[in-house]
């Protein structure tokens, strides 16, 4: 006959008196003890600037009450209460958040990189000569905060932060384009070069990557970092402006019925 032990039956005991709590807003559950400690946090991306079809989950428990089903719960809420169309994690690989990822359902999409930018690095003036260089046939174009009436572009993101967008247009048509979204504290984080296949060459991403830089920092002075995130295999890395790689992830996907 099955005994299950003290440690399993504490297990069950602390999940069911766990208490899901979403927050106004949409974007955030916690799981709270019954002590009213926050046990663990899960929140939602702001809407993908760059039509990833999903939003990426950030999920934290607390270690003293990790392995007792506090990330599933709160998983499961999300599930339960999002309209989105699928969840996107952006894991570390060989962590518990993979393990995590594999165990609920969500599968493998891509490989990825982050690269980091201090503007310290970044020599002013030579930056401003690669955004002062010529292409003919396009120019430059910035737009500051909410982009939704103002922009070409098909998808717009909401949500913390403010947006920097720039760019490249043709006298008809949308060619490129790279967006920073940025946080509370001193970092931002670039999405992007995107180059619309029509116009796709090795000139235009990295001339609206290092124009989106430069306009950043006039607008917030108060950003001294630029983080990007790309896949493996991305043709417009930015390491010719000066970010370097920090670390390496892979990104996994849950469809919702």
């Amino acid at each position: 006959m099955f005994r299950p032990t003290a440690g399993a039956i504490v297990s069950a005991m602390n999940e069911t008196m766990i208490n899901i709590v979403a927050v106004p807003g949409g974007a955030r559950w916690l799981a709270v003890a019954p002590s009213g400690v926050t046990a663990g946090v899960l929140a939602m991306g702001p809407d993908p600037p760059l039509a990833l079809g999903g939003r990426e989950l950030s999920l934290r428990v607390e270690p003293r009450w990790r392995r007792q089903g506090v990330g599933s719960r709160l998983l499961a809420a999300v599930r339960d209460q999002t309209a989105e169309p699928r969840l996107l994690a952006d894991v570390v690989p060989g962590t518990p958040g993979e393990a995590f990822c594999l165990r609920h359902g969500f599968r493998r999409t891509v490989a990825r990189r982050h690269d980091l930018l201090t503007y310290c690095d970044v020599h002013g003036a030579w930056l401003g000569e690669l955004v002062d260089a010529e292409h003919p046939g396009y120019r430059l174009t910035h737009w500051t905060g909410d982009v939704a009436d103002a922009s070409p572009v098909p998808v717009v993101p909401s949500g913390p932060g403010d947006t920097v967008l720039t760019a490249a247009n043709t006298a008809s048509d949308l060619a490129a384009y790279a967006m920073a979204v940025i946080d509370v504290g001193p970092r931002a984080r670039l999405h992007g070069p995107a180059v619309l296949p029509t116009h796709d060459g090795p000139e235009l991403g990295p001339w609206v990557g290092a124009a989106l830089i430069q306009r950043v920092r006039q607008v917030h002075p108060h950003v001294n970092e630029i983080e990007t995130v790309t896949a493996e295999n991305d043709p417009y890395l930015l390491g010719d402006l000066g970010f370097q790689p920090i670390r390496r992830t892979r990104l996994y996907e849950l469809a919702l019925p």
